[in-house]
């Protein structure tokens, strides 16, 4: 598990917790962005700018410090090998 603000750009992740108060819950809450959702990072500006995610199909800046605050874990899409026995 990591922080949004630390997620490889054009990766899909689920978010798993979010830190703090009720106040950054809320504000998350009217963005569209709950516990459970997939989001991908499309973008994280220089400088410790903000972070550009996708979810459900809109894009949405959030600073770093409140994606900092969001738990996700990576989501793996590449197709898995089958198992071969012989």
């Amino acid at each position: 598990m990591t922080t949004l603000d630390t997620v490889n750009v054009l990766r899909k992740s689920r978010v798993v917790f979010i830190e703090g108060g009720q106040g950054v819950g809320a504000h998350l809450n009217t963005l569209g962005i709950h516990v459970g959702d997939q989001l991908e990072v499309v973008e994280r500006a220089p400088f410790r700018g903000p972070v550009l995610v996708q979810i459900n199909g809109t894009r949405l800046a959030l600073g770093r410090g409140v994606a900092r605050r969001v738990r996700v874990e990576e989501i793996n899409d590449r197709p898995v090998a089958p198992e071969i026995h012989v």
